[in-house]
């Protein structure tokens, strides 16, 4: 019996200070959550042609750029069945699965056989930097 209680005692006691150790901090904590929730930058400014776009497959957003300083962020995922747009070429986002065709400007349908427009994302432009949020 004395070494069972010998061994609970320890783990009773590492499990406690474990316990309070990861309860104590200098406030780091904080400043990592507030890492972790602001947005990284997806592109610099200069990489999104004026009157075109960029695809970001990882992050299944295209953004683009209809009106230079204008920037408007969309859904890569074509409404009408599911696939990755794969150009942004003649104010159009393209799918290359049936040939849906998406404006820029708006995501809307320029030509079918989608029906519903690319989702608007959110995204922040700051100075050269553009952030998704």
């Amino acid at each position: 019996m004395t070494h069972r209680s010998t061994r609970r005692t320890i783990l009773l006691t590492t499990g406690a200070v474990t316990l309070a150790a990861a309860g104590c901090g200098n406030g780091d904590s904080q400043a990592v959550e507030a890492a972790e929730a602001a947005p990284k930058e997806l592109a610099k400014t200069s990489e999104i042609p004026v009157g075109g776009g960029k695809i970001f497959k990882a992050k299944k957003v295209v953004v683009t750029q209809p009106k230079k300083g204008h920037f408007m962020c969309f859904s890569a995922i074509c409404t009408h069945q599911g696939c990755t747009v794969a150009k942004v070429q003649n104010g159009t986002i393209d799918c290359p699965c049936h040939g849906s065709r998406f404006h820029i400007a708006d995501g809307t349908v320029a030509h079918g056989p989608a029906t519903k427009a690319l989702p608007a994302r959110k995204i922040e432009v700051k100075g050269a930097s553009i952030r998704l949020r």
